[in-house]
């Protein structure tokens, strides 16, 4: 995860702080633990990643989030673990999930791209590399970017299932940023929080040091604020 930390790094020179990384291991973590563990942080990041190991417990780190405001990014598996989580605490799709997670879920939120189905050499499969995302009107995203179309790294075969597309956007989860008119989600946010933002590329491989990547630059940016108002005082570490 250096990509990771150069990003975090970057926005938080951008802002004058530093940032301090906090791991946490989801491995087997309650609720109480997730928020027991995350009573005092500023910000929420969920990465990229493959496999289950520790799936349910980024699921609670991103619920606390949601429901205790504090910022949130997610990349890529962060982004599927955003919208299990809406779709299981929100949207009432009880048990729902990725089908990466678990092929049997009656609610299968997160799938294989539809040219992945068929697919058995999974070796040099995935789609990658540079990619438009068109983004929409009035979103954290827009606002981040400041620009109607963008061009992000991707890296992935699973996506937003446009089955449930409809009734997670009812539920109130925005969709803000799309592939070919719509074809694929490529950015959720919510509205009624301070900053709630995922993405399925990765924004942290071309952030540079006078140039932070947007999404992280706003995503520290709201985890400063959140911190000056958390103690009450100047301060120049989120």
């Amino acid at each position: 995860y250096l990509s990771v930390h150069e990003a975090l790094r970057h926005a938080g020179v951008h802002h004058g702080c530093t940032v301090n990384v906090r791991w946490f291991d989801a491995e087997g973590m309650s609720l109480e633990e997730a928020q027991a563990e995350l009573e005092n942080v500023d910000g929420v990041l969920v990465p990229g990643g493959f496999g289950s190991r520790g799936w349910e417990g980024k699921i609670l780190a991103c619920r606390v989030a949601r429901e205790r405001g504090i910022p949130y990014l997610g990349i890529c598996l962060g982004m599927h673990v955003a919208a299990s989580e809406f779709a299981r605490n929100v949207a009432g799709l009880d048990g729902a999930n990725s089908t990466e997670m678990d092929p049997e879920t009656p609610y299968p939120v997160i799938d294989l791209l539809p040219e992945q189905k068929e697919i058995e050499d999974l070796g040099g499969t995935m789609r990658l590399g540079a990619q438009a995302v068109e983004l929409a009107e009035g979103t954290h995203a827009l606002a981040a970017y400041n620009e109607l179309v963008v061009h992000e790294r991707h890296r992935h075969r699973y996506e937003v299932n446009n089955h449930f597309r409809p009734l997670l956007v009812e539920a109130g989860l925005v969709v803000s940023g799309t592939f070919q008119e719509g074809r694929l989600v490529e950015i959720v946010e919510l509205r009624d929080h301070p900053w709630f933002v995922a993405s399925q590329f990765h924004p942290e491989f071309k952030s540079r040091p006078t140039r932070p990547a947007p999404l992280f630059r706003d995503f520290v940016g709201a985890a400063f604020v959140r911190a000056r108002e958390r103690t009450g005082a100047a301060v120049t570490r989120v």
